[in-house]
């Protein structure tokens, strides 16, 4: 089967493109391993989602999913765009609100936030997404201190199997996050009670990489049962989150992912009839990641050398270091020899870095042009989950990141140097 490219990827004259530049041109530029993403396919992606969800209701927010790509760049892209962001972190929330995301279109998500992480968000004006009754008697005590009053939301868990990795399927029954939705109503009245917070939200989030709408369609009925009985005891709604996990295909041979579309049809008619029938209207806000930033990316990687052993083994200078997903969930990446793009295949080659791991493989058995020691091998659907969950292991920097638009490319982040390495190093008086 002939792979499928998606409409900023293209070949010519035998080398890979992505949107106006050519790949093999900005390794050379640039060095490798490189991260390249496409300014434009952020964009585009971003109104996808704003397109088919607005034209079944009037009020969305999109929260952009910090975790999967935390380049300032990339949230400033989305920033002018308008969107807000998800974000789980103190750091998050800063590169969010410095890129120009306003306060008020945040949600400080997450199971177990640090005191600092509750001051931060009382003192810019964040709401916050409650994991816990522990977690709420701390936020209202730090808020009393700040004298300040918080918005939060309770994220509930709605005990939803779903067909994805278990490492990434957050709605289950035994997952971490979230309180069981039987007993959310008692952590909503709690917080009622409370002086120094107000319940104005209820979010929500099944799990990432779901290819299927059904999942999403059982959520937003899941959760409507909730609010409807959340909005018996008094909670007015400013917001209902519905968290984000559509899946994009990382293989490009098969079917499509759903289509923004139909992520819309699933889950609006149940809202917008829950709404219509208490007679409210909160804002729809959801939590896009993968399938914001996924395909915007290719990770770019120079074959090192090619050695033939019980199978041929391709050794190329990015690892698990550098793009840990093939590793850590068995996540497969397209292949294409950007240099001999379009070339028929010649043999099959197993993709490994240079991390001292046996598990260092980034692509196992793909039918490849001849590879040679030179080659430039690259690998597509690199955007999410790729730079942000790099690390420094060996003593190896992590890569550069360059941003593309047309035929223009400029550098979003610098390769790390062996002085980078070692900058937060403290020697020990007695060493």
């Amino acid at each position: 089967m002939v792979m499928t490219l998606p409409s900023h990827i293209s070949i010519k004259d035998k080398h890979l493109w992505i949107n106006g530049c050519d790949a093999v041109e900005l390794a050379f530029k640039y060095g490798t391993p490189l991260y390249v993403t496409d300014e434009d396919r952020i964009r585009a992606n971003f109104h996808g989602y704003k397109k088919a969800l607005s034209a079944r209701y009037p009020s969305i927010r999109i929260l952009y999913a910090a975790k999967a790509n935390g380049n300032p760049a990339i949230l400033k892209i989305l920033a002018q765009e308008g969107a807000g962001a998800d974000v789980f972190s103190s750091g998050e929330l800063t590169i969010a609100l410095q890129a120009g995301m306003k306060p008020e279109h945040l949600l400080f998500n997450g199971s177990s936030k640090t005191e600092a992480d509750h001051r931060l968000a009382v003192e810019k004006g964040v709401k916050v997404s409650l994991d816990s009754i522990d977690e709420l008697m701390q936020l209202d005590r730090i808020a009393g201190e700040a004298g300040k009053v918080v918005e939060v939301s309770f994220r509930v868990n709605p005990a939803i199997d779903v067909p994805t990795h278990p490492k990434i399927a957050t709605g289950l029954a035994t997952s971490k996050f979230g309180i069981p939705a039987v007993a959310i109503t008692e952590a909503y009245a709690q917080a009622l009670a409370c002086k120094n917070v107000v319940p104005v939200g209820i979010h929500c989030h099944i799990g990432s990489q779901i290819l299927s709408v059904e999942p999403f369609a059982k959520e937003a009925q899941v959760l409507m049962e909730v609010v409807a009985e959340l909005h018996k005891i008094g909670v007015k709604f400013k917001f209902v989150d519905l968290g984000g996990g559509l899946g994009v295909c990382y293989e490009h041979l098969g079917g499509p992912a759903p289509a923004f579309d139909a992520y819309a049809d699933a889950v609006m008619p149940e809202i917008t009839a829950t709404f219509t029938r208490l007679g409210i209207s909160p804002e729809i806000w959801i939590e896009p990641g993968r399938s914001m930033v996924c395909d915007s990316t290719i990770l770019l990687t120079k074959v090192n050398s090619v050695k033939k052993a019980h199978k041929t083994f391709v050794n190329v200078d990015a690892g698990f270091n550098t793009l840990i997903r093939p590793a850590m969930y068995e996540s497969y990446h397209e292949v294409i020899v950007a240099n001999r793009a379009g070339e028929k295949p010649e043999g099959t080659y197993t993709i490994t870095g240079p991390i001292c791991e046996t598990g260092d493989i980034l692509a196992h058995d793909r039918e490849l042009p001849a590879v040679q020691a030179g080659d430039l091998i690259a690998l597509l659907d690199a955007g999410a989950y790729g730079y942000s969950m790099a690390s420094q292991y060996n003593g190896r920097g992590r890569c550069a990141e360059v941003l593309v638009k047309r035929d223009k490319s400029a550098l979003m982040r610098r390769a790390e140097t062996l002085e980078d390495l070692l900058a937060a190093v403290v020697s020990p008086p007695w060493l």
